[in-house]
Order: structure tokens, then C-alpha cells, then sequence
């Protein structure tokens, strides 16, 4: 429950990292890719298997654009909606199965209960919704718009992006830190415990191994939902 983080400090500019953050965003990346290698190198007109499964995350995400604006505006966002659902689903499960201690360091967990990671993506989302905004309508059309119904409000809205930025990063970090807290503390009782007390521990770690998975899921339609109502609100001009 206390183990250490390996850090490095970069010499240069100074900056921190945490190099099993690093590594574990290296290994969701790997797996998401090979996910879709895999599910796309042998495309037929009667899916199955794995193109199957991408097929209906195709759709899933279709739907979650085509709920908040016209999928003439939504559909050069949905490739984003893809990577983000499995990027994001894949790093919330990562350290639901286990955990790698060495000397004491831990390696092996989900990036996403790293609030630098989830924070990170957060800030990437309320970036690219700004840009896309602005391309979409022009710098002074999406100025007009960002102070509507009353100009006034202007410095409300600067505060609500910051906001936005905040509950997208720390809900995500929150719910699967939490998560992997509550396995750590059900797995560390099972070990203390004997016989029939043992057993009496391994049933709640796997329920709780699986809700954790259905709250993982649950996490990436949230952010990849909340991506999209961020994003019509900056691009559709009905907003």
C-alpha cells in the first residue's frame, strides 16, 4: 500500500518523471494498437471475431457522437472517440489483475490512477476543443459565441473551461485510484489471513476485480462522452 514510485529528475530542464507511469502508458499503447492491428488486418463483409468487436466500438462511439451533434460535424471527431474509449478502457484495467513490486518500487499498475496522466488528457481534450472550435467558426466567430447569451459572462466561461478541465482529470484519476486502494487493501487482508478466512477474502477481491472492470468502462464512455459534449459545444453553431 506504500510502495515507492520510481522517479527520475531529467538534468536539463528539471522535470520529474514517474518512469512506471511512462512505461505502463507504453504497454496501453501497445496493446490498443495490437487490438487494432489484429481486428483490422483481415477485413471480410461478414465481420467476426475481433473485426467484429471493432466494428461494434465503431459503432458505440458512432452513437455517442450522433447524441450530442450531426454526424456530418461529429464524424471527423470519430476516430478520436475511438482511440480514447480503448485507449482509456485498456489503461483503467491494466492494474486491476496485479501488481509488480520490485525492490519495493511499483511498476505495474493502471496509468490512469496517476492524476499527472488523467490531467493530462483532460487538458489535451479542452485544448483540441478550442482549436477545433476557432477552426470551425473563425477566431471572431468563436469569440462572439464563447461570450453568449450576454458578454458579461466571459469571465464565468473562462472559469467553467478550467472547470470542465478539473472534473474531466480528477473523476477519471478518482474512481480507478480508488479502486485499485480498495483491491490493494482486500488482497493485503487475504494474505493475512488463514484458511478458511483466506477463501472467505478471494471472493470479495474477485467481485471486486469485476466491478472494477464494468466502473473502468463506465470511466471511458464518461470521458469520451463528456469529449463529445465539450465538442459540440465549441463546433456546432447552434451553441
Amino acid at each position: 500500500m506504500h510502495h515507492k514510485n520510481p522517479l527520475v529528475t531529467d538534468p536539463i530542464f528539471g522535470l520529474t518523471f514517474n518512469l512506471s507511469t511512462v512505461f505502463m502508458l507504453l504497454v496501453t499503447a501497445v496493446i490498443v494498437f495490437l487490438i487494432a492491428f489484429i481486428a483490422t488486418r483481415n477485413l471480410s463483409l461478414k465481420p467476426t471475431g475481433m473485426q467484429n468487436f471493432m466494428e461494434w466500438i465503431m459503432d458505440f462511439v458512432k452513437g455517442i457522437i450522433k447524441s450530442n451533434m450531426d454526424w456530418k460535424t461529429g464524424g471527423s471527431f470519430h476516430v478520436l472517440g475511438i482511440t480514447l474509449i480503448m485507449f482509456i478502457f485498456v489503461a483503467n484495467v491494466l492494474g486491476l489483475p496485479f501488481a509488480i513490486v520490485i525492490k519495493d518500487y511499483l511498476w505495474w499498475k493502471s496509468p490512469t490512477a496517476d492524476a499527472s496522466v488523467t490531467m493530462t488528457l483532460a487538458v489535451m481534450i479542452i485544448v483540441l476543443t478550442n482549436y477545433y472550435g476557432v477552426k470551425a467558426k473563425g477566431f471572431k466567430g468563436y469569440l462572439a459565441d464563447f461570450g453568449k447569451p450576454m458578454k458579461f459572462l466571459f469571465p464565468l466561461k473562462i472559469i467553467e473551461e478550467f472547470a470542465n478541465t478539473l472534473t474531466l482529470g480528477l473523476r477519471l484519476f478518482g474512481n480507478i485510484y480508488a479502486g485499485e486502494i480498495l483491491l490493494g487493501l482486500i488482497a493485503k487482508a487475504g494474505t493475512a489471513a488463514l484458511g478458511l478466512g483466506f477463501i472467505g477474502m478471494v471472493i470479495p477481491g474477485m467481485a471486486w476485480q469485476g466491478f472494477s472492470i464494468f466502473i473502468g468502462g463506465i470511466q471511458a464512455y464518461i470521458f469520451v462522452m463528456l469529449t463529445m459534449v465539450y465538442m459540440s459545444h465549441k463546433v456546432s453553431h447552434d451553441h
